[in-house]
């Protein structure tokens, strides 16, 4: 490999510099072949077959750099393996973004990977910035030709651009927001990582409503109202505008380091009494927002709602006896218990208490009219729950499906499978209205900023409320399943397990929810096993931060 040699673009501002990739004095202007020498000379012979060798990786790398680098969209688009997506992408690097000069430089190869770094400058009207960062590209035989070809993906031109996105430069949007706290200190992003999609999003949504100016800036336009830009360059600052949220900076803190401890996991907390939204945390941090946007089955901790219906049917009560066999059938579909335990002569509390699957399915037999147990409990997530409203929290949410069902799935969502789906805000939503006896919609910024209308639900009954409670406070005491994480937690408390079988994984989710005073929080966490091994440490450090 040759290194050091600098090759100018004739004509343009754009240069490529030679690193791991060898130039020497190859003409930039002529031969781009994606790394064959014999396109156009050798028509009859049989395309090549295998993976690509060094030599290709080395020369089609180059040659797609030289053209992106020269300002020739159609010539780097005719180098990939997707010509009709990455033409346009890259000629919207150059116009869109308005990059006026840049200099890449690619390093030596890994394999087929060959990584570059990009110095750039980026002008917009007479305001002019340097702009840099690190990007790889991929080099893959072409399926049809058998050319070497560059792996196309938008990530090639900058690491966080989607195929939904665009490169802008201009005016901002929306201005900058200074989120700050519930107490008006500034959310530090650095401290609170988890909050930076929740800011950006913030941003995009009352940006202009709080008092700032926007700046000129480049952009990832994500090409959705439902997800945030993501700012990449400020060419000039604007003045931005302060932003109160509910977040509690010491159960955020909390949060944050109880989900690290995962690959994948996600926590949210709520203030029972008000709905304020005291903390949302995600592991990885950084992308997606697993916590407000997840859709996930919640698993047993859907025996909340389960258990709700059970009581307003008149078919439990926390002292009533209910049969806990160690399997059951509905509908010629088998179900069991967690190593096909059973209880003898057990109330309905030990059921929950030890979260008897059997129970919550057999005693629902007396809904005999079809209709009924098809569509009741989705009835009772959305009238006593809040579950499936539109949830108007300030940010963009997902507010929980729990759609009617039939056969055996429906004795599946009795017990948080089939086709349900929650994210940790709606699970610890539902703590938290067994809490406050009655649903409060979260919310991360005040109403009153926007007048936008809260979703509302039905109080519980007092004899729902108190049932639940006691319900939740047998499980989180005790021999109950949440007992052991949540040890330490002061009471008053309660808490609900939850495990949740995905298709394609060999473990399950793991799910927790509980409350602690006036604190309800959930955790998931991706393939973390029983409830009260993985989310359970979670939900517990936060309530004590509470």
């Amino acid at each position: 490999m040759r290194s050091g040699a600098k090759v100018a673009i004739v004509g343009g501002v754009f240069v490529v510099v030679a690193g791991g990739v060898g130039y020497g004095g190859y003409n930039l202007w002529n031969g781009v072949t994606g790394g064959d020498s014999t396109v156009g000379t050798k028509a009859e012979s049989a395309p090549r077959t295998g993976p690509v060798t060094p030599e290709e990786v080395e020369t089609t790398a180059r040659d797609f750099l030289a053209a992106w680098a020269a300002g020739e969209p159609e010539k780097a688009g005719q180098l990939t393996n997707d010509p009709v997506t990455a033409e346009p992408a890259v000629a919207a690097y150059r116009e869109g973004a308005a990059v006026t000069e840049a200099v890449i430089t690619p390093g030596a190869a890994v394999g087929a990977k060959v990584p570059f770094t990009v110095k750039a400058t980026v002008t917009y009207e007479g305001v002019s910035k340097p702009w840099s960062y690190a990007s790889e590209l991929t080099v893959v035989r072409g399926q049809t030709t058998g050319r070497p070809l560059v792996k196309w993906q938008p990530a090639v031109l900058h690491p966080k651009l989607t195929a939904a996105g665009t490169l802008r430069t201009g005016e901002a949007k929306a201005p900058t927001v200074k989120a700050v706290d519930r107490n008006g200190d500034e959310l530090s992003l650095t401290n609170y990582p988890s909050l930076a999609s929740v800011v950006a999003d913030l941003r995009t949504r009352y940006g202009a409503k709080t008092g700032g100016t926007a700046g000129i800036e480049t952009w990832i336009d994500s090409g959705s109202e439902a997800v945030p830009d993501t700012p990449v360059l400020v060419l000039r600052k604007g003045k931005p505008g302060t932003l109160k949220t509910t977040i509690d900076p010491e159960v955020q803190a909390a949060a944050e380091k109880a989900v690290k401890a995962y690959g994948k996991a996600a926590v949210a907390a709520i203030e029972p009494s008000t709905g304020a939204i005291r903390a949302v945390a995600n592991s990885p941090a950084a992308g997606f927002n697993t916590a407000f946007l997840g859709m996930q089955a919640p698993g047993s901790t859907m025996k909340i709602v389960t258990a709700a219906m059970m009581i307003q049917q008149g078919l439990a009560a926390p002292g009533g006896r209910v049969e806990c066999p160690a399997d059951v059938t509905w509908k010629g579909v088998p179900f069991h218990n967690l190593d096909h335990f059973e209880i003898d002569g057990g109330t309905f509390t030990e059921s929950f208490r030890r979260s008897c699957n059997t129970a919550f399915i057999k005693a629902l037999g007396p809904l005999s009219d079809k209709d009924v147990e098809d569509r009741i409990l989705g009835e009772t997530a959305r009238r006593s729950f809040g579950i499936g409203l539109s949830w108007q929290v300030g940010v963009q949410t997902w507010d929980g499906e729990v759609p009617e069902s039939s056969g055996g799935e429906t004795a599946a969502s009795y017990i948080g499978q089939g086709r349900i789906r929650m994210n940790a805000l709606n699970v610890a939503s539902l703590s938290a209205t067994a809490k406050n006896g009655g649903f409060l919609q979260p919310y991360l910024v005040e109403r009153g900023l926007d007048d936008r209308e809260f979703a509302r639900a039905e109080p519980l009954s007092p004899e729902v409320a108190s049932g639940l409670q006691t319900l939740m406070r047998a499980a989180a005491t005790g021999n109950g399943t949440a007992a052991e994480a949540m040890a330490g937690v002061p009471s008053p408390k309660g808490a609900k397990t939850g495990s949740a079988e995905v298709d394609d994984q060999a473990t399950s989710n793991s799910w927790f929810t509980g409350y602690s005073g006036d604190l309800a929080a959930a955790a998931v966490v991706e393939a973390g096993g029983h409830g009260g091994d993985a989310a359970g440490p979670v939900v517990a450090r936060v309530l004590k931060a509470g």
